[in-house]
């Protein structure tokens, strides 16, 4: 465990993603990023919709952050837009979109509430995905670097959390997979290019963060969705761990232990890239500690099952076809307006394996939440549903601290603020607080209410093991 950190309370904080909430696309001396070119071809976003506006929180921080004082959380997990830091991703500093961070971070710190800044949630520069073909290239591995030693210079003195990645399993499979997000490329192959050239760039930012002895302490997060074995058998709990392999593993085994899971280069061969020796010792150890962004729970099985099969768009942690199982669910289990299914009991095991996977690394879980049909305030403001989710899913993060013994160090409510929810545009709300996209107006939900009371009953969660 890195000697850096020596807090051992738990914090409680929400999250939300530059992209999904700031708006403000073209001011303030900000590029484009591939979001912005994304959500304006027609067909990709439904209803149209884009992030041009979104919550507009580049111009309403501060009633955002006079919410979070009052909600009680001690962390806002946000993210930095690359291009409003770099315009073009590559070359100078914009001065307009440090200032405006700076802004943001000041007063954060001035209501008590600790920054943590994530500097890759997706969106990235455009010109970029142009001129170098995007994560497929490594001149964005070096860019990247570039933007992160940047940001660190800029707000290294006051945010002391720093997260690389966000999800960068969705980048190389949505998004250079299926085609589904931003830049739309559809291949078997890219995925691992991509999750490859990401893992570099990460490297090299830790490699910069460690050099450069800023204060404070830095990992990466990385989603997964728990896979229960669907019988107990042999063939069923290795399909399930070889799931949670291609998923979790596939980004974190390479920042822990410096290279890929043993079952991906068996299954994967020459279409797995490898990391040099030199590589491999840039990545192993590069995290602090770990995030887990965590929304649902499948069965999984080593045959396909005759009922409840789960559509590929899913995944089964990788490239389904590569990873070679089937994904079902038990009918009874409620649903979110995602499609994804509630199951507390998973989160539990998904903590707990990755406990047991990763020892002596602090973990944090950097999102977790639900979307909720509320066509109308009067029933966002009794989101009785989400209230459920956040009680039982928190209680089940509990149990795998103080019964299993998992050094879960913070949990950040996924989300802030409803916001634009990507190829599903504004048809889906996660937030505590509602966001009515015609006026701005922001409500808070019963949600906001159950959060709050869960962080004053639990602030001593780490203290009563």
């Amino acid at each position: 465990m890195n000697k850096k950190i020596k807090n051992i309370g738990f914090v409680w904080g929400v999250a939300t993603a530059s992209y999904q909430v700031e708006g403000a696309w073209m001011e303030g001396g900000k590029g484009l990023s591939i979001w912005d070119a994304f959500s304006h071809t027609p067909g990709k976003i439904m209803n149209g919709d884009t992030g041009d506006i979104a919550c507009d929180q580049y111009h309403r921080f501060e009633e955002d952050v006079r919410l979070m004082k009052e909600l009680g959380v001690g962390a806002y997990r946000f993210s930095i837009a690359w291009s409003r830091i770099i315009p073009d991703g590559k070359g100078a500093v914009n001065p307009e979109g440090v200032a405006y961070y700076n802004r943001l971070i000041d007063c954060l710190l001035a209501n008590g509430i600790q920054p943590w800044a994530t500097l890759y949630h997706w969106d990235l520069p455009l010109a970029l995905q142009f001129e170098a073909d995007g994560w497929l290239s490594r001149r964005t591995v070096e860019a990247f670097a570039h933007y992160a030693k940047a940001s660190f210079d800029a707000f290294g003195d006051r945010v002391a959390h720093w997260i690389t990645f966000n999800e960068p399993w969705c980048t190389a499979v949505l998004g250079n997979g299926l085609g589904y997000f931003a830049p739309g490329r559809m291949s078997p192959d890219e995925p691992y290019q991509v999750a490859h050239h990401q893992l570099l760039a990460h490297g090299l930012a830790v490699q910069a963060f460690r050099a450069g002895g800023y204060p404070g302490v830095i990992g990466i997060s990385n989603n997964c969705d728990w896979r229960e074995p669907l019988a107990d058998t042999t063939e069923d709990k290795q399909a399930a761990q070889t799931s949670l392999e291609f998923f979790y593993g596939w980004f974190t085994d390479p920042v822990v232990f410096g290279d890929y899971p043993a079952i991906m280069k068996e299954r994967l061969g020459d279409r797995l890239p490898t990391f040099s020796a030199g590589e491999k010792a840039l990545l192993k150890g590069s995290v602090d500690f770990l995030g887990l962004n965590h929304y649902t729970t499948q069965f999984v099985s080593h045959l396909p099952a005759a009922k409840n099969a789960v559509d590929k768009m899913a995944g089964n942690g990788g490239m389904a076809d590569d990873v070679g199982v089937n994904l079902s669910f038990d009918p009874a289990w409620e649903t979110t307006s995602m499609g994804w299914f509630v199951v507390p009991w998973g989160f539990r095991k998904m903590l707990g394996w990755i406990g047991r996977r990763y020892p002596g690394l602090p973990l944090y879980v950097t999102e977790n939440g639900c979307a909720v049909d509320e066509p109308d305030a009067a029933m966002a403001k009794n989101d009785e549903f989400r209230c459920r989710f956040l009680q039982s899913y928190t209680d089940a993060m509990k149990q795998a601290i103080r019964e299993d013994g998992v050094d879960v160090r913070g949990y950040f409510c996924w989300s802030f603020i409803d916001n634009f929810e990507w190829a599903r545009g504004y048809t889906q709300r996660f937030g505590l607080v509602r966001c009515e996209f015609d006026s701005l107006a922001r409500i808070p939900k019963e949600s906001f209410y159950r959060y709050q009371a869960i962080i004053a009953a639990s602030e001593n969660l780490r203290e009563n093991q």
